[in-house]
């Protein structure tokens, strides 16, 4: 769990998650469309489009976006684009293993993108099943840290079926198995707990520890590279860098 823990402190120390605005919007609106297509336009009978629903207005997401990107999924809307789910999986440098969700309306194009953008950063992509295995599926939802008490929230989550709380610098995050995600998360904010996210995400069962820099930068740059194409939805990691060597590497 401690791998996990910091590889998101990695993404958020390079600012790749709250990159460019138009990005998250069209990342968010693919969530949204993919959601509404397989479980219905109605978000009070389908949690997944609850939860990106409220992750998009977390990000401020104009409620016309969310309602164009909703007709998409539903067949209503004019323009029919539909978006497939796509796992790749390859390795970076330093043999760290890379996971990467895509939506995309041509697997071609993308399948061809993502080759190249770990071709062109030193990494190559593997065969499906390569590197999924030294992961788990899970469901995280994070909280902010001044919002409630550990204890308090610790308690309330185990309550409703959670996995495990950890402690990062600002927020809390816990980790439940991949089909209670969503109960979770209702159960938290049926109990008052004001919730910052929730997603699905690729859990390490180990860490590969990279103390060389060069190495370090190379991963860090293919990890960005994959997350700045607009087909990608998420990027995972085993990566794992020493806090000393992470404090000299550039935002």
């Amino acid at each position: 769990m401690a791998g996990h823990s910091k590889w998101s402190k990695v993404k958020r120390f390079k600012g790749a998650i709250d990159a460019k605005r138009g990005k998250i919007f069209s990342k968010l609106s693919k969530e949204i469309t993919i959601a509404a297509k397989t479980g219905g336009g109605d978000p009070n009978g389908n949690p997944r489009l609850r939860s990106a629903i409220q992750a998009a207005r977390a990000q401020s997401m104009p409620n016309d976006n969310v309602e164009r990107a909703i007709k998409r999924g539903t067949g209503e809307g004019k323009d029919g684009q539909q978006f497939d789910e796509i796992v790749y999986e390859g390795y970076a440098p330093g043999g760290v293993a890379i996971i990467v969700e895509a939506a995309t309306d041509n697997k071609n194009r993308t399948g061809a993108e993502i080759r190249s953008i770990f071709t062109k950063h030193n990494g190559n992509l593997a065969s499906s099943g390569s590197v999924s295995y030294m992961f788990h599926r899970k469901g995280q939802i994070t909280v902010a840290r001044s919002s409630i008490d550990e204890d308090r929230l610790l308690e309330l989550a185990l309550e409703a079926g959670a996995e495990e709380l950890t402690t990062d610098e600002d927020q809390y995050l816990i980790t439940t198995s991949h089909d209670q995600l969503y109960a979770v998360a209702e159960a938290l904010r049926n109990a008052g707990v004001t919730t910052d996210g929730q997603k699905f995400t690729f859990i390490p069962d180990t860490t590969v520890p990279v103390a060389d820099e060069t190495v370090a930068r190379q991963v860090l740059r293919l990890c960005d590279a994959l997350e700045d194409d607009d087909d990608v939805q998420n990027v995972h990691s085993n990566l794992e860098i020493p806090d000393e060597l992470l404090a000299t590497l550039p935002a």
